[in-house]
């Protein structure tokens, strides 16, 4: 009885005492589902962390205009690297938002080192100018190499504040955190094999190997279409947890893959006949990249194929909203 009169004093002590209430509104506000994984809604961004966005997007907007000018007076080999830079410009929009608005680490950390080689590309192409030209393009180099430092700057301090994604997606427990992870891990390898594929098929199209036979250039067209359905089947499997679409996925990576391997065998076998070793060098970095990228991609989907049905799309409603 003592303790059932103590009661009312208590609340009346908290309802009308000095000291105030505990504050329990949430701290984070609902995720916003999407078919691509919930996003944070733009109102809980910070101020500083919104006009970053807005300054990414629109320096790789501008990028992309100035990338698309050069290439009009362009050669050959000079107009296939702009046309890689455009396609990475492009996914790096992609990249930036994905990364903030879902805290994406993996894809920060691909947009930095996408900065990092457009830096270097611009520093490779200053200094093998003459004199009298690099007085002209000076402007534009200092602020590609000043933008490009701001970029790789607050990526990194984005990368290393507190992620907390996979918790409010996942809940607490940490296996289903984990598996969270390994689908935003595979998520992220679906896009940078379509960009390294695209990427390839387009500059052996338009660089070639020294002869691209008719037969040739309509399996690289095909190609692109071929690599763009493989993304989409791979999206539905990992992200509606259909087992049968992920064996069709890894079966339409094996002709990509045998593909590769006649690419190198074809390097090996033409090295040095040419002028120029920039077809070679660029084939060689291009598919030693895919096939490091599909490894990891294998490695990832291995893990969310293994954890289909154990409980993250049943208890997370963001990840209902795909099925």
């Amino acid at each position: 009885m003592e303790n059932d009169d103590r009661i009312p004093c208590v609340l009346h002590q908290n309802e009308n005492g000095d000291q105030p209430l505990p504050n329990l509104t949430p701290r984070h506000q609902e995720l916003i589902p999407t078919p691509f994984g919930p996003i944070k809604p733009w109102s809980e961004l910070s101020w500083p962390i919104r006009g970053y966005f807005c300054l990414a997007i629109s320096s790789l907007v501008i990028v992309l205009g100035l990338t698309i000018n050069n290439m009009t007076a362009q050669q050959r080999e000079d107009f296939s690297v702009s046309l890689i830079q455009l396609i990475g410009v492009v996914f790096c929009m992609y990249y930036v938002t994905r990364g903030i608005l879902q805290e994406n680490r993996q894809e920060l950390i691909i947009f930095v080192l996408s900065v990092l080689l457009v830096m270097g590309r611009a520093i490779v192409n200053f200094i093998v100018l003459s004199d009298h030209t690099k007085s002209s393009v000076l402007p534009r180099f200092v602020l590609i190499l000043v933008f490009g430092l701001f970029h790789v700057v607050c990526a990194a301090f984005l990368l290393q504040s507190q992620n907390m994604m996979a918790f409010r997606v996942g809940g607490a427990l940490e296996s289903l955190q984990h598996q969270y992870f390994m689908l935003n891990l595979c998520f992220s390898m679906l896009t940078f094999d379509l960009q390294a594929q695209l990427c390839l098929c387009l500059l052996l199209l338009v660089l070639g190997l020294h002869s691209v036979s008719l037969f040739h250039s309509i399996i690289l067209g095909f190609g692109l279409f071929w690599a763009c359905l493989k993304v989409v089947i791979g999206i539905m499997a990992i992200l509606k947890e259909f087992k049968v679409l992920v064996w069709i996925f890894v079966l339409q990576n094996l002709p990509e893959v045998a593909y590769l391997v006649y690419l190198l065998y074809t390097v090996v076998n033409s090295w040095g006949h040419g002028k120029s070793y920039t077809p070679e060098a660029a084939t060689v970095i291009g598919s030693c990249v895919s096939v490091v990228i599909k490894s990891v991609l294998f490695w990832a989907l291995f893990h969310v194929y293994r954890s289909f049905g154990q409980g993250l799309r049943e208890r997370s409603k963001y990840l209902q909203y795909i099925a």
